[in-house]
């Protein structure tokens, strides 16, 4: 879950903006604590519990990792057989009621997709997913409105590829699966493949 302004309703904005504001108020820059981070677990674990009722179906409890940094408040993650739920705990600590109620059931949300549809096939915040939330009674918002005022931001690295018709920037991620021959990537206006741009290469060697 990034972190950008949600779609809600003028009450229901105004509600929440209000809290955020209070939040921020009364941050204090340090990691979410060892009896924050317990609930947090809880109620992960009762969200997964929830949706193995709701579709008649056990979905095993997961590892949960307060390891998260940048502007992302939670993510779902696969890597190979191992899937885990990571979050941002310098987020978790200055919006906790807010991080209970959205970010947790969210990134729940994506794990009982994956677990039900498979999401390699999936859009991250396609309909499935969308379908699960509001199953769960949760409002499928994708961003939310913080503000990262004292909280570490990772700035990651972009590599410079080409097209057609102009330049991209690509994150490490993605250069690096073009790397490992796992994924190709084409520009959306002229569909042609992404290329690395060798001057990029040579600049980063020096």
């Amino acid at each position: 879950m990034r972190i950008r302004r949600a779609r809600l309703d003028g009450g229901d904005r105004r509600k929440r903006s209000s809290r955020l504001q209070m939040a921020a108020m009364t941050f204090k820059p340090v990691p979410s604590d060892v009896l924050q981070r317990v609930r947090v677990v809880a109620v992960t674990g009762e969200w997964i519990a929830r949706a193995g009722r709701l579709y008649g179906q056990v979905f095993p409890e997961i590892p949960v990792r307060f390891d998260l940094e940048g502007r992302a408040a939670g993510m779902y993650q696969v890597r190979g057989a191992q899937r885990v739920i990571r979050y941002n705990p310098h987020l978790f600590a200055r919006y906790p009621r807010d991080s209970i109620e959205v970010t947790v059931p969210h990134e729940v949300a994506h794990y009982v997709t994956d677990m039900l549809f498979d999401m390699r096939q999936l859009r991250p915040h396609g309909a499935q997913w969308r379908a699960v939330m509001h199953d769960m009674g949760v409002d499928p918002c994708v961003t939310a409105d913080y503000d990262l005022a004292g909280i570490p931001v990772r700035r990651q690295r972009r590599f410079v590829y080409r097209c057609l018709c102009r330049e991209h920037r690509l994150s490490a991620c993605r250069h690096n699966r073009i790397r490992r021959g796992a994924r190709r990537y084409s520009c959306r206006s002229c569909d042609g493949e992404l290329i690395y741009d060798t001057a990029d290469a040579t600049n980063r060697s020096r």
